[in-house]
C-alpha cells in the first residue's frame, strides 16, 4: 500500500483560527492589521481583466502559532546554555533557537480534553491529577494538545483574551501540570488559549520551564473544536511554521488526520 493509499481515507481537521481585523491577541503582542492595496477596477488589463491585492501586518505569536526556544530567557541564558549577549538586534532579530530553524511536524497527536462539559472557567489550573485522569497514553516525540474549550470564545476578542489588569486570564497547567507533561518528552505541546499556561502568571514558569529548561515547542491559539467532537485522542499531527528567520516564533496552520 501507498503512503497516499494509507492517509486518503482519513478525516482531515483544521486546527487553525482564522485571522481577522479585531481578533484576540495577547497585549504583549501586536495586533493582526490587514487591508486591500489595490481594489478590482484600479488598473485594468487590455481586455478589461483586473486583479487585487492586499498586505498584512502581524506579530509572529499572534493567531494559531508556535513559540521556538528563543522566544524566553532565563538570567540572561537561552536553551541549551548559551547566553543571549550579542545573539539578537532589533533590526536581526534572534541568531540562535529561531522561528526558521523549527523543523516540520509530523508527529503523533494526541488530544486531552478537559472541556466535555462545557469550556473551563477562568481560575482552572490544569493539574497532574487532571491530566492523568484523561487517560491518554502521552509518548516520548507526541504533539500534545489540551483542550480547554476556550475556542468558542475566538470571535469575541475581549472574552477570549479575559483582561484582568491588561493582564490575560485564563485557564491552562501550572508548572506542576508542565513538569508532568515535560516528564513524557513530547516535542511539543498546545492549547486552544492565548497563553497556553494559566494566567495571569507574571514569571510565566510554564513558559520557562517547558521552552527555556526542556526544549519543547509551545502551541497556542488552537481550535480544537471539531477534533474534540469527533472523539479524537490519537491521531497524525502536521505542521509547518513559517521560515521567519531571527523570530521567535511564528504562524502555522495545524491538520489533523483522524
Amino acid at each position: 500500500m501507498s503512503l497516499w493509499e494509507s492517509v486518503k481515507g482519513a478525516r482531515v481537521f483544521d486546527l487553525a483560527q482564522p485571522y481577522f481585523v479585531g481578533m484576540p491577541h495577547h497585549p504583549s503582542h501586536p495586533p493582526y492589521l490587514f487591508g486591500l492595496t489595490k481594489k478590482h477596477g484600479d488598473m485594468l488589463t487590455p481586455a478589461g481583466n483586473s486583479s487585487a491585492a492586499d498586505a498584512i501586518a502581524m506579530g509572529s505569536h499572534v493567531g494559531t502559532h508556535i513559540d521556538g526556544f528563543g522566544h524566553f530567557s532565563c538570567g540572561g541564558m537561552l536553551h541549551g546554555g548559551l547566553a543571549v549577549g550579542e545573539r539578537q538586534s532589533y533590526s536581526a532579530g534572534l541568531s540562535v533557537h529561531t522561528a526558521d530553524g523549527i523543523a516540520p511536524l509530523v508527529r503523533r497527536g494526541v488530544l486531552l480534553d478537559f472541556a466535555k462539559n462545557g469550556p473551563l472557567d477562568d481560575d482552572v489550573e490544569i493539574t497532574p491529577a487532571m491530566l492523568e485522569a484523561c487517560d491518554v497514553r502521552v509518548q516520548e516525540g507526541d504533539v500534545v494538545l489540551l483542550r480547554t474549550g476556550w475556542a468558542q470564545y475566538w470571535r469575541d476578542a475581549g472574552r477570549y483574551i479575559n483582561a484582568m489588569g491588561g493582564s490575560p486570564k485564563g485557564p491552562g497547567p501550572g508548572l506542576a501540570g508542565a513538569k508532568w507533561l515535560s516528564e513524557r518528552r513530547p516535542v511539543a505541546v498546545g492549547s486552544d488559549t492565548v497563553a497556553f499556561e494559566k494566567v495571569p502568571a507574571p514569571d510565566m514558569p510554564v513558559h520557562v520551564h517547558l521552552l527555556f529548561e526542556c526544549g519543547i515547542h509551545l502551541i497556542e491559539a488552537l481550535n480544537l473544536e471539531e477534533l474534540a467532537a469527533a472523539g479524537a485522542r490519537e491521531f497524525l499531527f502536521i505542521a509547518a511554521p513559517l521560515k521567519l528567520e531571527g523570530a521567535t516564533g511564528a504562524p502555522i496552520r495545524p491538520i489533523a488526520l483522524l
